[in-house]
Parts: C-alpha cells; structure tokens; sequence
C-alpha cells in the first residue's frame, strides 16, 4: 500500500511572522494527523516556519530554487541554501513557473537533478492546459513532462520523488478534474513511470492530486486508486480549510 503526503503550496503569501503563527496553530491541529504532511512557504519565511515545526511530524518545502549551487545569479535560492533554511522538500516545474516563466522540462529536469543531488527531496508538478485537453493532448502532455522532468533520474532517487498531477485549468479557479478524470490521468502518469523506471517503481510511487483541492472533495479524491495525496493551494492557507484535508481519514 502506497503511502499518502499532503502538501501545502503557499505560494506568495505570508510574511516570516505570519508564517509562524500559522505554523505554530497548525502543528496543534494537526497533531493526529497519520499521512506526510508538507508546507512550502516563501524563501523568507521557510526559516521561521521550520523552527515553529521543529519536532512535529510537519516537514517544511520550498516553492522552486536555482538550478546553480552558487555564483552571479541575482534573485536566485540554491539547495544549500534552502536545506539549511529548514527546507527538506521543493516543488518543481509547477504550471505557474511553466507559464509565467517559461521554465521547459529540460531547464526543470536540472533542477531536479540538482535537488536530488544535493539531498532534497521532490515534488515534480505536471499537468495540461484546457486547451490541451480539448484538444486531445493530455496524454502527449502528460508522457512528455514527466519524462522529461525524470531525464537521468535514476531508479533510487524514485523513492524520493513525487509527481503532482495538476490540470492547470484547475487550479486557482474553483474548478476540479472529477474524481474519475483525476484518477485517469494518474493511472496513466503511473504507466509511464513503469515504461521508464519498472512496475515495482511505479506502483511505489506518490502521485497528488492538485488543482482546486478543498474539504468538500479531498475525501472523494482521494477514494481513487491512484490518488496518492493532494498538492493544495488557496486552501492551505487557513487551518480550517487545511487541517480537514490533512485529516480526511480521520473521524
């Protein structure tokens, strides 16, 4: 049996300050909880909100980071950085740096290559357009993201990664995939892992779900075979909307 990690995307919100208030008053509601859980703060509020979760079961990520380790890169984050910030865990190749900023699968794929090198664990987003839906190229999209984020991944460094399928239609907009489409998409994302990487490899694999996940359908969602957990957004950003995703299972 799989197991299920619950990430929090908090994106360009909170200030170091807010950050750890919210920490702090997650870490008591979510003291029951039984799956992974990950929140992906600022880069200016990772530090205070890995000290506010020190010694809880909540692990702390990053949003993105350089695919240099160090040098005349203004504005950049590296790894080094990041783990000694209190980062464990960084998202790559969300749509938001695809689209906004023009990141590719080869420039991601360094990325991951980098992270994983240097002792962080991933979680690489992929995910199609409305368009591309439409139009028949969910598959095409799908096979080619996650291929090329893995390029010269190695089979041991799978276990410290995860995929988070997000449609990008969904995301932010209050829209959701249906439990069935949600659940397609991974099963096929799986298939393509297990044509790179083997079966074993990817049915050990977490595959999230991420696109407009809320309490109301976290529990449907994540009743579907493929379903591995949730990357959440707007969401996460209150306890009471993301101490209930955490806790579907529970009561």
């Amino acid at each position: 049996m799989r197991s299920v990690c619950i990430a929090g995307n908090w994106k360009m919100n909170m200030s170091p300050s807010e950050g750890r208030a919210f920490a702090k008053a997650l870490v008591e509601a979510l003291k029951d909880a039984t799956v992974r859980v990950v929140v992906a703060p600022p880069y200016v509020t990772i530090a205070p909100v890995a000290e506010a979760l020190s010694g809880s079961r909540i692990t702390v990520g990053a949003q993105n980071m350089s695919d240099n380790l160090s040098g005349a890169f203004t504005g950049e984050v590296s790894a080094p950085m990041l783990k000694e910030a209190g980062a464990s865990v960084v998202i790559l190749g969300h749509s938001e740096r695809r689209a906004l900023y023009g990141e590719t699968d080869e420039f991601i794929n360094r990325k991951v290559r980098l992270a994983l090198a240097q002792g962080l664990d991933v979680i690489l987003c992929v995910g199609e357009t409305l368009a591309e839906r439409e139009s028949g190229k969910l598959e095409h999209v799908l096979a080619t993201q996650t291929a090329g984020g893995l390029k010269d991944v190695t089979s041991r460094d799978m276990s410290r990664v995860i995929i988070a399928y997000e449609p990008v239609w969904a995301i932010g907009t209050g829209k959701t995939a249906t439990p069935e489409d949600a659940n397609a998409a991974h099963a096929f994302i799986r298939g393509e892992i297990a044509k790179l990487y083997g079966k074993a490899v990817a049915e050990s694999l977490i595959i999230q779900y991420g696109g407009s996940v809320k309490p109301s359908n976290v529990k449907d969602l994540m009743a579907m075979e493929h379903i591995d957990g949730a990357l959440v957004g707007g969401a996460s950003l209150t306890v009471e909307q993301f101490a209930p995703i955490v806790r579907y299972n529970i009561g």
